[in-house]
Parts: structure tokens; sequence; C-alpha cells
């Protein structure tokens, strides 16, 4: 018998990034007559979703046939999830499409702050938005110019709370979910010893940046942001593995190839644990390449004015990238990046950056910009409660659009929990 797709949106979540906003996002959903469903990987996912859902507690190798059953048996139209290349997401992703499922990606937004990355079913190097500079300007063509909207509320002890909350019932939660691996490189208790002992040495590491910033007052630089080895920009979406490949491809290059009088500032990324020691990594390659004095390492500092500051940007693909492009600096990109666009960043190879760089053509890069924010990007945030209300109401728009509010039977709940409850 021929399957009849269900008229009633029925949405699955998988796993989301630290905090309430997966949750609150459902209640709206809900409220609005559609289905919500939760299957839950671990114990930072049952601790973020409070009120009943699916424990997946499995091996990898069946939560296929699982996942899919479950679409099957709840009518699953929709699956959302938070970034594409975890391991069960991944698996997750492909089989919803074969049913026909549409995909609803998040991630961390490709312009920070104040916005969120949703696209349909992929996001970074999965992204489906077309980079072709001739299409980028006709699809702007129709479209109003940026707002100047003003900036909204966060707060770093708010996204480490949710964080730390999360991967503590992750570890905890063990005994209940005793198959799952994290997608996260890395040893979570080795994570948090790092961060601790980063806060522990908070005013020597002032002192450093202030010196570095110091040395590089009156001086050419190139700036190069680090990106977090564990992040999937760095294992899925580049061809180094790890950050600290990609830094030796870069030192390896600016030494060989960049002016004489040219330096090379390298700013940590404000997650990093500090568990590698960057500086130290960073000094005992600039010796073996007779780089010493030119190469500076910095923790802190304020990235967009550094960027306006430099001769350029070299990134592997982070979001960096886009600050320097705003302040019409050349940038270059080394692996997949959604604004790696012909006439917006540098075409050429790393080796011919250094003394003939690139500058993004601006009137390109405001239509690319407004693209994206019509078509990637939501307003909003998850480091404080106004802000991840914001991105709530703005994701129900995207994923709801301009549908009228869907209509519950009276012989059902508005939202359906399967499963195991608390």
């Amino acid at each position: 018998m021929k399957h009849v797709r269900p008229l009633r949106r029925s949405f699955l979540f998988l796993q989301g990034p630290p905090g309430p906003f997966f949750w609150q996002l459902s209640r709206e959903l809900s409220a609005r007559g559609c289905a919500v469903h939760r299957i839950n990987l671990n114990g930072g996912d049952r601790y973020d979703w409070p009120e009943g859902a699916v424990d997946y507690r499995g091996r990898l190798e069946a939560w296929p046939i699982f996942f899919d059953r479950f679409v099957r048996e709840h009518d699953i139209t929709d699956l959302v999830l938070y970034g594409d290349c975890r391991p069960m997401h991944l698996a997750a992703h492909r089989l919803a499409k074969l049913r026909g499922v549409a995909i609803h990606v998040y991630e961390e937004g490709y312009i920070r702050p104040d916005w969120m990355t949703l696209e349909p079913d992929g996001v970074n190097g999965h992204s489906t938005l077309d980079r072709d500079p001739a299409s980028i300007l006709e699809r702007a063509r129709d479209l109003p110019p940026l707002e100047n909207l003003p900036s909204i509320t966060a707060s770093f002890g708010r996204r480490a709370r949710d964080s730390y909350w999360y991967y503590h019932r992750v570890v905890t939660g063990r005994f209940r979910f005793p198959f799952y691996r994290s997608h996260r490189k890395g040893i979570i208790i080795v994570e948090g010893l790092g961060w601790i002992r980063k806060f522990a040495l908070s005013r020597r590491r002032t002192a450093q940046a202030r010196a570095t910033l110091a040395a590089i007052a009156d001086k050419p630089y190139f700036l190069f942001p680090l990106q977090l080895t564990g992040d999937y920009q760095i294992r899925e979406h580049s061809p180094f593995g790890t950050m600290m490949t990609a830094a030796d491809y870069v030192l390896d290059s600016f030494a060989h190839c960049a002016p004489a009088d040219a330096h090379l500032l390298v700013k940590e990324h404000p997650l990093d644990c500090g568990f590698h020691n960057w500086r130290s990594f960073l000094q005992k390659r600039a010796r073996a390449l007779g780089l010493e004095g030119r190469v500076h390492h910095l923790e802190g500092g304020d990235l967009s004015q550094l960027a306006r500051n430099a001769q350029g940007m070299v990134c592997v693909n982070s979001t960096s990238g886009t600050l320097a492009l705003s302040a019409g600096k050349p940038v270059i990109v080394l692996g997949e990046a959604i604004y790696d666009v012909p006439g917006i960043t540098h075409q050429g190879h790393l080796d011919r950056f250094w003394d003939a760089p690139q500058p993004p053509d601006m009137a390109l890069y405001d239509a690319f910009r407004r693209v994206l924010h019509a078509h990637c990007l939501i307003r909003g945030g998850l480091a404080s409660q106004s802000a991840t209300e914001t991105l709530v109401a703005n994701s129900i728009e995207r994923l709801l659009g301009d549908a009228p509010e869907q209509v519950a039977s009276i012989h059902e709940p508005a939202l359906f929990f399967h499963g195991v409850t608390r």
C-alpha cells in the first residue's frame, strides 16, 4: 500500500547546541500544531530536553535501522540538527534524504555575532548556496540593503554554564548510554582541566597579549586566526586534519615567500581550552624556519580591529574571514568556506598571497552578504535568554514560512512524546 504523506508537520530533533534552544523551539512548534519528537543520544541531551523523549542506547552500527524505523513509524516530515558532520547526524541525514524528509541544519553563524546559520540540507562545505559571482549578483538584485541592527545581548558565562552542565551530564550519564562516543576529539575531563589552567594564568596571558600588540604596533603584519582542531571545519572541510598541521603549512609558506619586513600575527581561538601550548609551538617552529621576531602569538585582542590593521588574513575556513572582508582586506581560504567566492577572496596560491594579495570586490561582497542573510542566516544567539528567544522566533518564521498555523486533531495532543519519560 502506498504511503500517504501526512498533512501535519512532524519534527524530529537530534542533538542541538548545549542549552535550552532546541527545547524552547520545540515548544513553539508544538504551540502551532506541529508534532514534535526527540531522540536523546547521551546524558547531556536528556538534561537539555526536560520532558520525555526516546533514548537511543545502542551501538553506532545499529543506529541507521533504529533511526529509519522511527522516521517511518512517526511520519517524520522534518529533521532538525545542529551540525551535519557528527557520525550519527551524518547517517541520519543520509537516511532522511532517502525518505524525502526536509532537513534543517543549524550551526554557528557564518557572520557573527548576532546571527546563527540555518540552511536546508547542509552547512559550511555542504552548503547548497550558489557561489557563482554572476548568480550572487542576480539573486541580490531585489534584496534590500542590510539593516544596521543593535547588538544582541550575549554572555560568555551563559555559554560556559550551558556547556559545563551539558558535558557534565554526558560524563555522568555514561552508564545509561554505554556506547555513546562524542564527536569531539579529546577527553572532556582533560579539556576541563585545561580551562582551569587557562583561568588560573589569565593575568599572565593578559600581560603577554599587551606585549605582543606593542611589538607589532608599527609593523606590517598578516593575521592568521586559529580554529579548534576538534571542529569539523578542520576535520572534514580542510586538507589538514589538525590545526597544528595547518599552522605548519602557513608558517612554511610565510618563511619562503613573504616579504622580509612582513610579520605574522597568530591569534588563538577564544574557545581553545589552553591545553595545547600554542605560544611554545609557534616559538619552536619560528626558530626552525628562521622566523624569530617575525611570528607573534596572541591570546585575546579585538579581532575586528586586528583585521582592519592587517595587510590581509589567512584562514582555513574561519568565519573570522568575514571581518577582514568587511574592512576591505584581502583574505585567502585554505579549506572550504561559504564566502570563498572568486572576486571576494584571493584565488591564487598562498605563496603568492604574501606579496600580491587580491582585495575583495566590495560590491560583490555586499551582494553576497545580502544573499547570505536572506537564505542562510537567522538573527539570534545562544548566549542569553533574550538572544535565544529572538532565535526561536526567527526560526519559527523560517521553518514554517507564511503557512497558516496547523491545527492538531482534538483527539491528539499537540506535542507527541514517545519512549522514556522522566
